[in-house]
């Protein structure tokens, strides 16, 4: 299981804040609090800070680093911060986040996932728009996987996000990205998956229960990955217990960890 700690984003009002006033103490405690819950790699993204995204980049990248061992995901929608990102990283096997194929976003990401062997999270997404349906998921992703295994990007570095859309909007979004995800294992068994998994409640009250339970239904079609706030107890307790009941934790190792820790105190 893959956690992308994702509380380092400049669309947050306190990371904004922070990044304007240079506040390493904050984002670096940030930084520790997202390793300490559970995150296997921190996302940074300052994608909102448009006019020095590259410096911005920079120097959060560094920032983190000064205070945590971890690799990172490097997160932007423009190809030159990912790849100042990607210059700086010392600890680990980075992540791009993302690419998709759409052919502009394909070509000009594509050369960095040759140049870092980064892990990279592949959108399924391509000049179409955003696909309704598994099938049309799983055509996007034939195409990607096909184009970045011939220029030697390797299985276990893919990353499929199946784009979660929220379930106020439409809804069978749920279902739609089961059984995209289905679909794409069977196809493609070595590689991975990941999302933001909390767009499937926008718009909806009580989104942290939706959020939960569907955490559980996607690790059972085969998810092992995913972007999110690995603070929140609940999240990583249901996460925990979840791989438990599916084989994938020996011996409950992780969900007695989680347990001695108090993710499951009332």
């Amino acid at each position: 299981m893959l956690i992308i700690g994702e509380l380092i984003n400049t669309s947050r009002k306190a990371i904004k804040e922070a990044v304007k006033m240079k506040d390493a103490n904050y984002i670096q405690q940030v930084a520790r609090e997202q390793l300490e819950a559970g995150a296997n790699y921190i996302d940074v993204n300052c994608g909102t800070m448009v006019n020095n995204e590259v410096e911005i980049m920079e120097w959060l990248v560094d920032t983190v680093q000064e205070a945590v061992e971890a690799p990172l995901s490097i997160d932007s929608p423009d190809p030159k911060v990912i790849e100042a990102g990607l210059r700086l990283v010392k600890y680990g096997q980075p992540m791009i986040n993302s690419i998709s194929d759409e052919k502009e976003r394909f070509e000009s990401i594509l050369p960095l996932a040759v140049k870092y062997n980064p892990k990279i999270v592949a959108l399924c997404m391509d000049d179409t728009g955003m696909p309704e349906t598994g099938e049309d998921r799983l055509r996007v992703a034939k195409s990607l996987y096909q184009k970045l295994t011939e220029a030697g990007v390797p299985d276990e570095n893919i990353y499929f996000d199946p784009l979660v859309k929220p379930i106020s909007a439409v809804e069978k979004a749920g279902i739609e990205v089961l059984e995209s995800i289905k679909f794409i294992k069977l196809s493609y068994p070595k590689v991975h998956f990941t999302c933001g998994l909390s767009n499937v409640s926008y718009g909806l009250p009580n989104r942290k229960i939706l959020n939960r339970l569907f955490v559980v239904q996607t690790m059972t079609m085969g998810m092992d990955g995913y972007i999110l706030n690995p603070t929140d107890k609940e999240m990583m307790g249901a996460i925990y217990a979840s791989q438990a009941l599916l084989g994938l934790d020996s011996y409950c190792m992780n969900y007695l960890k989680a347990h001695r820790k108090g993710l499951y105190e009332a």
